[in-house]
């Protein structure tokens, strides 16, 4: 793990906008593109020399999402860590084409540099820009000229995690007028799209009224469908999903980043459940639903003390 007491960072407030001493990054910089070259040499590693662009594409990902994982856990140094990971594969990447006679890091760093002057002319050259639309469509337009695309679609990743790709494709279509004008109309759309999947799921439609609870029976999954009706349930929840995806764009969330941080809350509520039985030497495989529930609530309580009160007794949760 990284040390962050010895980086030399100023001990003053730093100044937003203020580059790196190229004096103390220049020689940190080099050293680690001297450190890959020797890797990728007849008398480095072999499983560095071995990789290709094609081959590493899976640790890029990985990288990525313990990056994300690093930011969530607000922890400087694993995000230190995490980022430097994701500067590993950069640099890697650049090597293995430069070894290729393909391309080399120099050419990234100087492609990326002038995208981005390009890309901001109302702050490197003579463009008004006074909102971040105008900013938005600037960038739209120049990026336009550049590519040289056909539709407002190109360019999107075709390997994004779908609610990420949904609220993408939905902003980009909403960037050229094609949007809800009011974004409650949204509601209307979500139900109308809801009753389209009842009517899949359910005799006539009718969702049958039961409340959320544990008091009841459990209820056997029930079988599938014939093929072409499961289809059409797949491809009316895909609509309940993608409303869902414009909803969080129109109020400024990022959907993948709220499924994410639920997915978390939940694991990290039944793994308290699991903790609590263990205490009660009982195993949640073997566990009544309502000894469940009862933990799962008190987990969700002490949760919501302890953001109220963040000095709160550690003893909460070590429960």
């Amino acid at each position: 793990m990284t040390d962050l007491s010895s980086n030399n960072m100023p001990s003053t407030s730093p100044v937003p906008g203020t580059p790196p001493d190229p004096k103390q990054l220049g020689p940190k910089f080099r050293e680690l593109c001297e450190v890959v070259a020797r890797l990728r040499s007849s008398t480095g590693c072999p499983w560095d020399r071995q990789q290709t662009l094609e081959s590493i594409k899976p640790y890029t990902l990985e990288e990525t999402y313990e990056l994300l994982e690093a930011i969530d856990s607000g922890n400087d140094a694993e995000i230190v860590e995490e980022l430097g990971d994701v500067l590993l594969q950069v640099v890697l990447d650049s090597q293995i084409a430069a070894d290729e006679a393909r391309f080399n890091l120099t050419d990234v760093v100087d492609g990326l540099t002038q995208k981005m002057i390009r890309r901001h002319p109302h702050v490197f050259g003579d463009v008004a820009a006074d909102s971040s639309h105008e900013i938005n469509r600037n960038w739209d337009r120049i990026k336009q000229e550049e590519k040289q695309r056909d539709s407002i679609f190109d360019g999107l990743p075709a390997a994004l995690p779908s609610l990420a790709r949904a609220a993408r494709l939905s902003k980009k279509a909403a960037r050229v007028g094609y949007d809800f004008p009011q974004r409650a109309m949204l509601f209307d759309k979500l139900q109308e799209e809801l009753r389209e999947l009842a009517d899949e799921l359910f005799p006539n439609g009718e969702i049958p009224v039961v409340a959320a609870s544990v008091d009841l029976p459990v209820e056997p999954d029930p079988e599938p469908f014939d093929a072409a009706r499961q289809q059409r349930i797949e491809s009316e929840l895909g609509d309940v999903l993608f409303v869902l995806a414009n909803i969080a764009r129109r109020w400024h969330v990022n959907p993948e980043e709220a499924l994410r941080a639920s997915n978390a809350k939940f694991q990290r509520r039944v793994e308290f459940i699991e903790r609590r039985l263990k205490e009660h030497g009982r195993d949640i495989r073997t566990a009544t639903l309502e000894e469940m529930e009862q933990f799962y609530q008190e987990g969700k309580r002490l949760e919501k003390a302890n953001a109220r009160d963040p000095q709160q007794d550690n003893e909460n949760t070590s429960k």
